[in-house]
């Protein structure tokens, strides 16, 4: 699960991953486009300065062996969104320290983790050696599988890669050629509506701001204009659209509801804004073409 951070007022709020950007030098935000080549550049740089930071803040929360969808904190041993996963080959896209496939494994299933980032995988190999749990993986990116037609049954993502790659519309065709017909595709991005506010945890984060179909995305530039860090936005109409053109059908839309005893604080979620407002939304799709 990766951490995402759009800011539509364009004024960068104060970080939780300094470190990064002061290693990136990022130096604040820019309204314009970028492509897929300079998306990719940026997730690859931003994950690997980041990737021992998030571990750090976040790793207890997400466990060695846990499959955890979202910062609601809803899992797949209760949600059961993959269904009964024993003997299924699973892709897991933008695996981060594939703590859900290890989960998966766990249970009789053949996962294969990928990330485009180094710095995260290594976290995943880490992971293995203190589980014992070892699940192959590969670095490479949500929207370029390097993976035959057909080799998977299930694919699934928790907050990994699609929000990351300048064309969404890309990996959901990925995903569809890689799975086999009438495969599952799972996958969590953070609620579009979120957009519209200010990436604040506090009462700040109430207000709506900007306009939800603006989809300018969110990048974080260097002193040189570099992009350090770059978020696409998508509506949920844009998704489905994806989705129905890469022959997916879609089987529900989950929003997960904040739970009453969860106090902690994720970035721009927060136990004020989940009471008021959807976080996360889940797509559970179905290969129909």
């Amino acid at each position: 699960m990766t951490n995402p951070t759009p800011d539509p007022t364009g004024q960068a709020a104060e970080s939780q991953h300094s470190n990064a950007e002061r290693i990136l030098g990022t130096i604040g935000v820019a309204n314009r486009a970028a492509g897929a080549t300079e998306s990719r550049s940026a997730s690859r740089m931003w994950w690997d300065a980041d990737a021992d930071d998030y571990q750090a803040e976040h790793g207890s929360f997400l466990g060695d062996t846990e499959f955890v969808w979202c910062p609601e904190r809803l899992r797949e041993r209760e949600a059961r969104l993959l269904g009964d996963v024993a003997g299924s080959r699973v892709l897991e896209v933008g695996c981060g320290a594939a703590s859900c496939s290890r989960w998966l494994a766990a249970r009789g299933a053949r996962p294969v983790g990928l990330d485009i980032s180094g710095g995260m995988l290594g976290h995943a190999l880490a992971g293995n050696e203190r589980s014992g749990i070892h699940v192959p993986v590969v670095q490479a990116s949500a929207d370029m599988l390097p993976f035959a037609s057909d080799s998977f049954d299930i694919a699934c993502s928790a907050f990994g890669g699609v929000p990351f790659v300048a064309d969404s519309g890309a990996v959901m065709r990925e995903v569809a050629r890689t799975l086999r017909p009438g495969g599952l595709w799972v996958f969590a991005v953070t609620h579009p509506i979120r957009w519209v506010f200010p990436d604040d945890p506090g009462p700040e984060g109430l207000t709506a701001v900007g306009s939800y179909f603006d989809r300018s995305p969110y990048v974080e530039i260097n002193g040189t204009g570099r992009a350090t860090y770059v978020e696409h936005h998508r509506t949920l109409g844009d998704y489905v659209t994806q989705l129905d053109e890469a022959g997916f059908r879609l089987r529900g839309l989950v929003e997960p509801e904040w739970p009453d005893d969860l106090t902690e604080t994720w970035g721009q979620w927060s136990p004020l804004r989940g009471r008021t407002l959807p976080g996360t939304a889940i797509f559970r799709c179905e290969l129909v073409t």
